[in-house]
């Protein structure tokens, strides 16, 4: 005699997933603090673009339109470590080897913008650090002792 379930029965309840560790989640949060940001500033300078009185209208549009699509990058890599995806890891490290750069500008500029400078390189070496760690290695399947998923 076969035991077959009722077709209203709820289905099954799928394992819960693994904690993530908090360097992992940390990392996370600030990989998408700077997608956030530089959301916000690709939607501001195209706002500019638009509806403002910038000296060229095209070159704010367009700087606006690149900045939103360079945010969908760590925005991604975010949502990749906030689940535990091992191929999020590349991405956002990558993120930040960029941001170092941009960082230094910023800095080289001078004025307030020293400021949002400290802020970048510190965000950057902060998640560098979180997402070389052995902790958040091992949680997101990465190492000498793991096997390709």
């Amino acid at each position: 005699m076969s035991k077959k379930q009722p077709a209203n029965a709820p289905a099954p309840a799928a394992a819960p997933p693994a904690a993530l560790p908090g360097r992992l989640t940390a990392a996370a949060a600030l990989t998408a603090l700077e997608g956030l940001a530089l959301a916000g500033l690709g939607l501001y300078m195209l706002f500019v673009g638009i509806a403002g009185d910038p000296d060229s209208p095209q070159q704010a549009e367009t700087g606006g339109i690149t900045l939103l699509a360079l945010a969908a990058l760590p925005l991604i890599a975010a949502r990749g470590l906030r689940l535990g995806r091992r191929w999020s890891r590349g991405p956002a490290l990558i993120t930040q080897l960029m941001a170092l750069p941009v960082a230094w500008t910023l800095y080289s500029t001078g004025g307030a913008m020293i400021a949002a400078a400290v802020a970048l390189a510190l965000a950057a070496v902060a998640v560098v650090a979180l997402l070389v760690n052995p902790t958040a290695t091992e949680a997101l399947g990465i190492g000498p002792g793991e096997q390709a998923r």
